[in-house]
């Protein structure tokens, strides 16, 4: 017969029962960046799950660390679970990405499905993610926003993902490889008039850049410079606004403009002119002092 003691005693092995799944965050770039919890939780674990072993050897080599690695992607995730389904029972299993928060656009979804329908335990080490700095420093509102994981490889498809972000009234947010990014950008610009842009690279790392303004400053800054298109990017649009109006050509005013410009300042006949056609005030004063 279990006493009262004995079913404490139970619950309290249940308790610190160490074996499982923890999903470990991993720095983006800068080694700075990793937490005491998430080194701790890596040294102390008897498997680590990664994507790149060549890759993660190289942050387990700084650390110090030596364990065993095990590759896990999008095309070999059944093979690995049932390699490790005892492992994650009887062992302290780690799971990490090549850079970041495991499973944004990464693989291992799979893996957390088994590990709830089987009740192991799974626990998160939250840290680095490129997604929020690049929010932070957008200058873009983030109260609201949607990650869209990767622009498409496929042609096929770069047209209506743009489509779908031009459709957004909240913040969108998605990688893109350096290979596309001029496409990227080139689809934003022809399909998406007027609103702020911010483009991302090489975050946290000596080489961090951050681009702001409207698709066709991108654009140009994309075209004058070969090292602006090397790196990571993540790329942040601003959310369609509910009253937004279809753009008039600016064109047909350049003679009313001028007229104005002789006799106000340059920020009133900005408010002027957009309280006349609806045109956000960045358009605005864009094309205002195109005309200077």
């Amino acid at each position: 017969m279990t006493g009262a003691q004995d079913i404490i005693n139970i619950e309290r092995i249940e308790m610190n029962n160490d074996f499982g799944l923890y999903i470990v965050a991993t720095p983006i770039g800068n080694l700075g960046d990793i937490s005491e919890r998430a080194i701790t939780t890596i040294r102390e674990g008897d498997l680590i799950i990664c994507e790149n072993p060549k890759h993660s050897l190289k942050l387990l080599n700084k650390l110090g660390i030596k364990k065993k690695l095990i590759s896990l992607h999008d095309y070999n995730e059944k093979i690995v679970i049932n390699k490790i389904a005892g492992d994650l029972i009887n062992k302290k299993c780690v799971l990490i990405s090549d850079a970041g928060s495991p499973l944004i656009s990464d693989p291992g979804f799979k893996l957390i499905q088994y590990c709830i329908k089987n009740n192991i335990n799974l626990t998160s080490i939250p840290g680095p993610s490129a997604i929020i700095p690049a929010l932070q420093l957008s200058g873009i509102p983030l109260n609201n926003f949607s990650f869209l994981g990767f622009f498409p490889k496929e042609k096929k498809g770069m047209g209506d993902f743009i489509d779908a972000v031009k459709n957004r009234k909240d913040t969108s947010v998605f990688f893109v490889s350096n290979h596309r990014i001029t496409k990227c950008i080139e689809l934003l610009d022809s399909k998406i008039d007027g609103r702020l842009i911010s483009v991302s690279k090489e975050l946290t790392k000596i080489n961090e850049k951050v681009f702001r303004g409207l698709s066709s400053d991108i654009k140009n800054i994309l075209a004058e410079s070969k090292d602006a298109k090397k790196g990571e990017f993540i790329v942040v649009v601003e959310g369609s606004s509910e009253t937004e109006i279809p753009v008039i050509n600016l064109n047909n005013y350049k003679i009313e403009v001028n007229k104005l410009l002789t006799k106000f300042s340059l920020t009133d006949v900005v408010q002027i002119v957009h309280k006349l056609t609806g045109i956000r005030k960045n358009i605005v004063y864009k094309w205002i002092l195109n005309l200077k």
